[in-house]
C-alpha cells in the first residue's frame, strides 16, 4: 500500500490527510472538516481530525513567528514584500482584537470568514504580544467554536447535495 493509498482508503489515513488539510494557512479547519467529511469519515472522526490538525501550527506561530521573520528577512530579502504584507495584515487584524485580547481573538478565530482563523489570530497575536498561555486558550476556543459552525454547514451542505432536505 503506498502513501496515498493509505490516506484515501484506511480510517486512521483519512484522519491523518484531514489533519493536514486542516493545517495548511488558509484552507485550515474551514476547508479540512469538509474534506474529512467528503473522504468519507464520519463527523465524529473528521470534527476532531480538522481541530487538531488546525490547532498543531498555533504555539509555534504565536512563539516563533517573529524571529521567523526577522530571520527571513536576514537570509531571504528577496521576500521581504511577503514578510511586510503579512506583518501589514497581522497589525491590521490585531487592531481590532487589542481593546478585547481574548475574547476579541475567540470571536476572531471563531468566525469563519475569510481572512480569520487560527493562523490569522496567531499572527496578530504574536503581533500584539499577547502570550502563548493567554492566546492558546483564546484561539482554541475559536478552532472549536469555527469546527461547530463548518460542522453544521457541512451537515446542511451535505444533505442539500444527497437530496435528503
Amino acid at each position: 500500500m503506498d502513501l496515498f493509498d493509505f490516506l484515501t482508503t484506511t480510517t486512521m489515513g483519512k484522519c491523518v490527510f484531514t489533519m493536514l488539510v486542516s493545517m495548511v494557512p488558509i484552507i485550515e479547519l474551514r476547508g479540512g472538516l469538509p474534506f474529512g467529511v467528503a473522504l468519507g469519515l464520519p463527523y465524529s472522526l473528521a470534527f476532531p481530525a480538522a481541530v487538531i490538525g488546525n490547532l498543531i501550527p498555533a504555539p509555534f506561530i504565536i512563539v516563533y513567528i517573529r524571529k521567523i521573520f526577522l530571520l527571513m528577512r536576514k537570509y531571504m530579502p528577496r521576500l521581504n514584500g511577503l514578510v511586510d504584507k503579512l506583518e501589514r495584515k497581522a497589525n491590521l487584524k490585531g487592531e481590532k482584537m487589542r481593546k478585547y485580547q481574548s475574547v476579541g481573538l475567540w470571536l476572531f478565530v471563531g468566525i469563519p470568514l475569510p481572512g480569520t482563523g487560527a493562523w490569522t489570530g496567531c499572527l496578530a497575536a504574536a503581533f500584539l504580544n499577547i502570550r502563548l498561555r493567554k492566546a492558546m486558550p483564546a484561539v482554541t476556543l475559536g478552532v472549536l467554536t469555527a469546527g461547530i459552525i463548518m460542522l453544521a454547514l457541512t451537515h446542511v451542505g451535505v444533505n442539500l447535495f444527497s437530496g435528503t432536505v
